[in-house]
């Protein structure tokens, strides 16, 4: 029977763990900051689109996530954002639709603690 001893070390020292963890954490950052950056909508806007009769495309919404980028850049908390015939009020740092309408209802109305407005 032969007995070897001989011990290998590799050419390349071994990244610490740390690195890999940073890597770990980067992208669980991202998936983070991906699904918090999806627009939801209250119990109150789901009434109202329902009331209203209003269905949105993936386009609408896709047009609502990056208007809350926009206003989110430019410090905004609560945004009023047109678009074409609707009209939103949104939590920009709960990234949730509080209220929704179609712009021919919103005559006299006064839309109330809000510090930005988007026409998207």
């Amino acid at each position: 029977m032969v007995q070897i001893n001989q011990v290998y070390y590799p050419k390349q020292p071994i990244q610490p763990a740390t690195k890999q963890e940073n890597s770990k954490n980067s992208f669980a950052d991202q998936l983070k900051h991906s699904i918090d950056s999806q627009i939801s909508f209250s119990h109150h806007a789901q009434v109202r689109l329902k009331q209203h009769g209003i269905s949105l495309s993936d386009n609408q919404l896709q047009k609502l996530n990056d208007g809350v980028e926009k206003a989110r850049d430019k410090g905004s908390n609560e945004s009023l954002m047109l678009m074409k015939d609707l009209a939103f009020v949104v939590s920009v740092k709960n990234n949730k639709v509080i209220t929704a309408m179609k712009q021919d209802s919103m005559e006299n109305q006064i839309v109330t603690n809000i510090d930005s407005a988007l026409i998207l």
